[in-house]
């Protein structure tokens, strides 16, 4: 049986996609819950929006799911398709291969005619995406499912670990004066270790806040990322938080003001 709802509260996305799911399966609370191995009083609390699952449910959820949803149950649990492909050398390279538009190579400067050195660049994928800094929302998306508006090229020396290197557009003035709200961002997103990035400028992801562009600090063996204007509050980004880790940031350009 399930519970009456709050009247005139709206339910939380996930409630209704839980829910969504049961019908289209048509099946009782009782059978739905038993493919997942819970109550039926616990699905009643999820399609109430009184208790959400936990991750461990979200990933069966996600199995049983069809595929324009299962994605979204498993990134609840905290899985990432960027986390897959890293795990998976294969698909990690046609997913970096499938990000890389055809580019139209010309030379800027003077009309006059030079002797030109070969230039070894990279073709950086500029995803349509913004990364928040603090005080300013982020979007809230997983990168690797997003294909790329653009590429910009760097000399390989700035990029240490090309298949792995994104850019992103930074949106706010929190991490003033070196980044400024609409530049462009790259970010190595193999670098995620916290130990290997304190002190840096990261990009880090939160389920529902989206991507933070921000400093990783460590305050007596506690993380936290902060702004570069210290009247933002710090947020923890110690192991067990709801932050985690997508990169660190290579280097900035954008437009003069």
């Amino acid at each position: 049986m399930r519970g009456p709802r709050k009247a005139g509260v709206a339910l939380p996305e996930w409630s209704l996609k839980i829910e969504g799911v049961r019908q289209r399966r048509n099946l009782s609370p009782a059978e739905f819950g038993r493919q997942l191995g819970v109550s039926a009083m616990a699905v009643s609390r999820w399609e109430r929006g009184v208790a959400e699952p936990p991750g461990e449910t979200y990933i069966r959820l996600g199995n049983l799911a069809d595929e324009s949803l299962c994605w979204f149950f498993w990134k609840r649990a905290g899985l990432r398709l960027s986390d897959v492909v890293r795990v998976l050398p294969a698909a990690h390279r046609q997913l970096a291969d499938r990000r890389i538009p055809e580019v139209s190579f010309v030379r800027a400067g003077a009309r006059r005619k030079h002797s030109w050195t070969k230039a070894s660049l990279v073709a950086i994928p500029l995803l349509p995406v913004h990364a928040g800094s603090p005080g300013s929302p982020g979007d809230n998306i997983d990168l690797a499912e997003i294909p790329p508006e653009s590429v910009l090229a760097a000399p390989t020396e700035w990029c240490p670990n090309p298949a792995s290197t994104i850019c992103l557009r930074v949106k706010g003035n929190s991490m003033s004066p070196l980044i400024l709200d609409g530049y462009i961002i790259a970010v190595d997103t193999s670098d995620i270790e916290p130990d290997k990035v304190v002190g840096q400028i990261v990009v880090a992801s939160h389920r529902e806040k989206g991507l933070l562009v921000s400093r990783l600090i460590r305050f007596d063996h506690t993380d936290a990322l902060v702004s570069d204007q210290r009247e933002y509050e710090a947020l923890p980004a110690a192991a067990g938080s709801d932050w985690r880790i997508v990169g660190k940031v290579l280097w900035w350009t954008g437009r003069a003001r």
